[in-house]
């Protein structure tokens, strides 16, 4: 697993980072170490749309994604509800019940149709304590899952609702691959990107028609929106 950052210079030569530290993921590696393990995992299938658990249930199990896109979700005493994170292929969710977590702290719910491992607590535990590859593996996962978080803290305090819109839209997008521009699939709707940034659905709105007007996006109403490398220049703007 390598873990990179991409930053670019901006005025006053001031380094802005695009996205999350981002890892290479070799899931295939993840599962020929427990295919040698016979009797820890149970692969499982859900449907887009479907919760995997729900916040307040039994923390009994950590999930690895084989296929599809996950997103975390927590919702308020005051019934408010804000998106922790989305998670893609090669990334682990629930881990908490390993650190003495009795209830889930969030809802996971399948944004597309995936394939996951269901590994009982005591099991993965185990593995941890016995199998050098698989604590390594799972060290890294829970580095890089801790410097996200961090940085995502760090964006919330002091950067714009601007600023940190068109963060999470590069980092959908995946910026910094190859292409340079990147249709979102699948689309994310206003209200979802509102609960991501931390904002109103009503701003995301206004944002997000400037960003068009502009083009650094382009979008038919909430299908194909597609992100060009154009939208860094509102993280290089002072």
């Amino acid at each position: 697993m390598v873990v990179r950052a991409v930053a670019i210079k901006g005025k006053l030569g001031r380094e802005v980072e695009v996205f999350r530290p981002r890892k290479i993921s070799h899931p295939v590696h993840w599962e020929a170490i427990l295919d040698r393990i016979p009797g820890v995992k149970t692969v499982i299938e859900c449907g887009a749309g479907h919760d995997i658990f729900c916040q307040g249930q039994a923390a009994d199990s950590v999930f690895y994604v084989r296929r599809g896109k996950v997103k975390l979700t927590v919702l308020s005493r005051q019934r408010k509800e804000a998106i922790v994170c989305t998670l893609e292929a090669g990334d682990f969710f629930g881990e908490g019940c390993l650190a003495g977590q009795r209830l889930r702290i969030a809802t996971a719910s399948a944004i597309t149709d995936c394939i996951l491992d269901w590994l009982d607590k005591r099991f993965m535990a185990l593995m941890l304590h016995e199998h050098h590859d698989v604590s390594e593996f799972f060290v890294r996962h829970l580095l890089e899952r801790y410097i996200h978080y961090e940085q995502d803290l760090l964006h919330q305090l002091f950067d714009s609702s601007e600023k940190r819109l068109a963060r999470t839209l590069l980092r959908l997008a995946h910026f910094g691959k190859k292409s340079r521009s990147e249709t979102i699939v699948p689309s994310i709707n206003q209200q979802n990107l509102a609960k991501m940034v931390g904002t109103t659905r009503s701003r995301i709105s206004v944002f997000m028609n400037k960003f068009k007007k502009l083009g650094f996006v382009d979008y038919n109403g909430e299908m194909n929106l597609t992100v060009n490398d154009s939208l860094l220049s509102v993280l290089l703007h002072d």
